[in-house]
């Protein structure tokens, strides 16, 4: 790839007029060792984002492994197997968030009762119960989610 490379900086604009260039360039600015031509400002944004994206991610997929979790324990006239397929997608990614950033695991246990409370609204409107038949409190446990024996054995309690 031959590229034009001029300093990345904030008056050159290049960060909000190409983004993947910039990232392509920066990338070779710092594997060229080429300090004084970066844009730390923006960088620096980029690297925090980086890490908020993360915690999203973690968030989302908890709040949507544990929607599916209490769909198949409160409506088992209504399992299907792509509930299912979502539970173990959703662990699978989760399980890989973690192994990558184990640093997020504190996190994890920060954000696991709001993200239950989430999951709690989300499970009421797609089945139709109260939010109310759903416990107020987690039914299961922080590490139990994260186990995949747990999975197993809550996903077999009957045949989809």
């Amino acid at each position: 790839m031959t590229t034009n490379l001029q300093p990345i900086s904030s008056s050159n604009y290049l960060y909000d007029r190409d983004y993947c260039l910039w990232l392509e360039e920066t990338a070779k600015l710092l594997r060229d060792r080429k300090l004084e031509s970066l844009d730390f400002e923006h960088l620096i944004e980029e690297i925090e984002d980086m890490g908020k994206e993360k915690r999203r991610e973690l968030k989302n997929r908890l709040i949507v492994l544990l929607m599916h979790l209490l769909k198949y324990q409160y409506q088992p006239e209504k399992r299907f197997a792509s509930w299912v397929n979502t539970i173990w997608e959703q662990y699978y990614q989760i399980e890989s968030l973690l192994e990558d950033s184990p640093s997020l695991k504190p996190y994890y246990l920060e954000i696991f009762s709001d993200c239950y409370s989430k999951a709690v609204r989300a499970a009421s409107t797609e089945t139709k119960l109260s939010a109310n038949a759903f416990p107020t409190d987690a039914p299961f446990l922080p590490e139990d989610v994260i186990n995949p024996d747990f999975i197993v054995v809550l996903v077999s309690q009957e045949e989809v």
